[in-house]
């Protein structure tokens, strides 16, 4: 007999770039769905006052998600408040726009800032990954074998690097690339990883730029022309839970965008 989902009620988010953006908006999902959610995000970011407003259902662990130590804490805190950790969302990630070498300045990308990219986006989403799956691992498969689901963010980017997108290209196809063998190393646990390839989406990030770059922006997309809602990444993410058979996959969302250089 096939397994039939159940839905998302009742299961326990982790949600790293929880406080913001697609990941806010996918706690805002899920939450809403009856699930429970742990926003983890930054000790400055809006994470406390973000967890209140969606509820008992929610709670904020402040994390660095390069750190061991605050993802073990953040992984403690899910099971301490809520028993288990069934799904894990990895949205966190931050850009910089520098060329491999500036003409105009003469200088070469300064290879800290792309080391903080790589560490941040590629190294942070692994390190969630590998201490998730351990606490996964824990749970007693439900009657299809599953244990759980991780769901990472890599971005249009990993194909389709723009000028000055060195760093933060190489990270998100890092994501993507390490999507399969993950996969594959977590199928006899019962875990699915499956990876989410945004287009232009209007998070804090990109809505902070002129309204006519914005614009210019959301005019690329073939259909719908415009920017992509946080709400439909949610969407898909909700749709990756229930759908068992999706797995090692990597899914465009991006409105069949091709990014020119």
């Amino acid at each position: 007999m096939a397994a039939v989902s159940r839905g998302v009620k009742g299961l326990v988010a982790v949600i790293t770039g929880g406080a913001s953006g697609l990941g806010l908006a996918t706690a805002e999902r899920l939450v809403g769905q009856g699930a429970s959610a742990v926003l983890l995000d930054m000790p400055g970011s809006d994470g406390e006052e973000q967890a209140r407003r969606l509820g008992k259902s929610c709670t904020f662990a402040p994390t660095d998600v390069t750190s061991e130590e605050d993802v073990r804490a953040a992984l403690a805190l899910a099971k301490g408040k809520f028993g288990r950790v069934d799904v894990a969302v990895n949205c966190v990630g931050i850009a910089v726009a520098l060329q491999t070498y500036d003409l105009k300045s003469r200088q070469a990308h300064p290879l800290e800032d792309f080391q903080r990219v790589i560490n941040v986006n590629l190294i942070g989403t692994f390190n969630v990954i590998r201490l998730v799956a351990w606490e996964m691992g824990l749970n007693a498969p439900d009657p299809g074998g599953q244990r759980g689901v991780i769901i990472n963010t890599a971005s249009v980017a990993a194909f389709e690097g723009q000028v000055g997108q060195a760093a933060y290209s190489a990270s998100k196809a890092g994501v993507a690339g390490m999507t399969l063998p993950i996969a594959r190393d977590l199928a006899p646990l019962g875990i699915r990883v499956i990876t989410i390839a945004p287009g232009l989406f209007g998070t804090p990030l990109m809505t902070t730029l002129p309204e006519k770059m914005c614009n210019y922006l959301a005019s690329q997309v073939p259909f719908p022309r415009r920017l992509g809602h946080p709400a439909e990444y949610a969407h898909l993410v909700q749709c990756i839970i229930e759908n068992r058979f999706i797995n090692g996959e990597v899914i465009r969302l991006d409105g069949a965008i091709r990014m020119q250089p």
